[in-house]
């Protein structure tokens, strides 16, 4: 286990030691991602030094490096704080130089961050990443510190981002993947279509929900709150139902002209399963195309459902998974997105 700022290993040449983000840093992480990435890596912020620093220092990223005994960065991995909730934290963004790949770079810092940087941050009660599919190495990362796969994002990177160093043919599926560090038990509601699926997994978790079926209608008075982010050069939306009200099938309309007007081909809804009457919500998602994605433990502090639709033709038989559980929750949503394309009348798309 590393020490306080890591420990130096390997032969001479390719040494390094893992350790909390230091400000001359910066320049070193944004190299990273252009050696890796070159310029397309759809989060802009890890390409600036400044921005880097300046979300170090109030805590909405914190950025674990692995370095050289020169300073060089040749690895980087980080805690990227949730847009509205504090205590939920994705980890995510991580990233090694490809001459120093296979020498345990990925292991040492997150390593250093698990078992070294997260305890001295009491807030942060929930952990979850989303580990790409054109291959298994961060999967097997996710398993080791005790993630547990709650779900599949389908098509959800662009291949753009993999070109440089030619790993995928087309889009790219991730892993949602989720860890608890302080559980809050709380009650959620189950839609039915997808009972049995959501039961499974939520068997999977080392933390309690008293769990109840959806069957609630939805009140006529209560409207829906959400907002929509755009990812142009992915070509992601991402729709997030704080609740959903009466009113939802026309939000959710402007929601999608909006994203359409900027060419998104992947359209995400995160609904609150605190709500008695998402069953009903996911009902009219599912007339309109779109299918299952998975469960989101504390999204909302409660916890999530994402439904997904896409307008790109998903390549399935790419997507490469570690465990058994991941397999069959992706033959799961390949079958329920041919079932909800059949729903709304859409053409199936493979």
């Amino acid at each position: 286990m590393p020490q306080e700022e890591g420990i130096i290993k390997g032969q001479e040449q390719k040494s390094f030691s893992a350790g909390a983000f230091r400000p001359e840093d910066a320049q070193g992480i944004a190299s990273l991602f252009s050696s890796v990435y070159g310029d397309n890596y759809p989060v802009r912020l890890f390409y600036d030094p400044e921005s880097i620093i300046a979300a170090n220092q109030e805590g909405s990223i914190y950025s674990i490096v692995a370095r050289t005994p020169w300073g060089k960065i040749i690895g980087a991995t980080h805690l990227v704080r949730h847009e509205t909730l504090s205590n939920l934290y994705e980890c995510s963004a991580g990233l090694v130089l490809k001459e120093y790949r296979n020498l345990g770079v990925n292991q040492d810092m997150n390593d250093f961050l698990h078992y070294k940087f997260l305890p001295t941050q009491p807030h942060i009660e929930e952990l979850f990443g989303e580990p790409v599919c054109n291959h298994t190495h961060l999967q097997n990362s996710g398993t080791a510190f005790s993630y547990v796969e709650t779900g599949i994002e389908a098509a959800l990177m662009p291949a753009e981002a993999y070109s440089k160093e030619k790993s995928a043919k087309g889009r790219v599926a991730t892993l949602c993947c989720f860890r608890s560090c302080i559980p809050k038990p709380h009650r959620i509601f189950l839609p039915f279509e997808y009972e049995g699926i959501l039961r499974q997994i939520y068997a999977r978790l080392d933390d309690q929900r008293e769990i109840c079926l959806s069957a609630e209608p939805v009140p006529e008075t209560f409207l829906t709150r959400s907002e929509i982010k755009i990812f142009e050069s992915a070509g992601v939306a991402r729709m997030t139902f704080e609740s959903a009200g009466s009113d939802f099938a026309a939000r959710l309309t402007d929601l999608e002209n909006s994203a359409q007007a900027k060419n998104v081909v992947v359209f995400q809804a995160f609904l609150n399963l605190t709500q008695p009457w998402v069953g009903q919500i996911v009902s009219i998602l599912r007339k309109r195309g779109y299918f299952f994605g998975g469960a989101l433990p504390r999204w909302f502090d409660g916890d999530g459902l994402l439904m997904q639709k896409l307008t790109c033709t998903p390549d399935f038989d790419d997507i490469v998974l570690l465990n058994d559980f991941p397999k069959e929750l992706l033959e799961f949503i390949r079958k329920d997105r041919e079932d909800c394309g059949i729903l709304s009348g859409s053409l199936k798309q493979n």
